[in-house]
């Protein structure tokens, strides 16, 4: 007997139970921010919008369904199933987020906020979930399904990101490394630099678009359901041991960009993920390319 669907709400904390987290109660948080110069009013409403959407979303899960929660900061920790269906309540990036612990899993994204949200991942209202769902759960459902960029090290630690992957120094010192092809057996070029960034047509709105438009904008951005990444390498240095002809370019599907560590320490992470990254040391090797796995945005 095969299982029922279980949908898993993913949320975020909101900006009032961080502050009340913080300072105890209502009162001291509102002390807290008027003596800024702000008002808790707008903050709590905001909250109590995103409270109702979670209500009115898990109201709307089928009777028969298994249902869970989890909060972004424990989706490391969390296990999803084959048979889930996930609904993401809140902020576009927060899709981006349970997106790297995927595998294949339909994604309804529903925003809580209109207007405050730019709505490109979470596109829909809390008064469509129910629909939505059975639209998941059907043959030949409609989704885009959107590239996702991977980073696999040569010690098998792998990460998966929708919008970009940055590997780079963990504080403000320079990254040292050898960057090329990964169908070579080519050391590569030597490299000194703040870090080197992969992105997806997704992340192309983003941090991606920023270095591209910085760069001239000549190579055209990926859209989302490209298959093809950008990546560029950040601030790279020239120096007798160090250089800069390979500081941008883009990969199709099965092709690859290696890094092999030349210094103490490289941090790996998606999508601002930086609490859950890869942290690789002298003489590591990451190839960074096209992810098998494509995230399923139930539209």
């Amino acid at each position: 007997m095969s299982l029922a669907p279980r949908a898993v709400l993913v949320y975020r904390r909101t900006e009032y139970e961080e502050l009340l987290a913080r300072h105890g109660t209502h009162g001291q948080a509102a002390f807290f921010l008027s003596s800024r110069g702000r008002s808790i009013d707008e903050v709590a409403r905001r909250h109590e919008r995103t409270q109702q959407g979670l209500r009115d979303v898990a109201a709307a899960v089928p009777l028969t369904w298994r249902r869970s929660r989890v909060e972004r900061a424990d989706l490391d920790r969390f296990l999803f199933a084959p048979e889930d269906v996930v609904v993401v309540v809140g902020q576009d990036g927060l899709v981006a987020n349970a997106a790297k612990y995927l595998s294949g899993q339909p994604v309804v994204g529903i925003d809580t906020d209109p207007g405050r949200n730019p709505g490109v991942l979470v596109r829909h209202r809390c008064a469509d979930t129910a629909a939505l769902l059975r639209t998941a759960t059907a043959t030949g459902s409609a989704v885009d399904a959107l590239t996702m960029v991977e980073a696999v090290a040569d010690d098998t630690q792998r990460l998966v990101a929708l919008n970009e992957i940055y590997l780079g120094p963990p504080g403000h010192q320079t990254a040292r490394y050898r960057l090329g092809p990964d169908t070579t057996e080519a050391p590569g070029e030597a490299q000194a630099s703040s870090g080197v960034l992969v992105g997806t047509g997704t992340g192309a709105t983003g941090w991606l678009r920023s270095l591209w438009l910085e760069r001239g904008g000549n190579t055209p951005l990926p859209a989302p359901g490209d298959p093809r990444l950008l990546w560029f390498v950040r601030e790279a240095w020239p120096s007798p041991a160090t250089g800069t002809s390979l500081v941008s370019g883009e990969l199709g599907r099965g092709q690859g960009l290696r890094l092999t560590v030349e210094s103490d320490r490289i941090v790996v992470f998606g999508d601002g993920m930086e609490s859950d990254a890869l942290e690789l040391t002298w003489g590591q090797s990451v190839r960074l390319g096209i992810s098998a796995t494509a995230l399923r945005l139930v539209v």
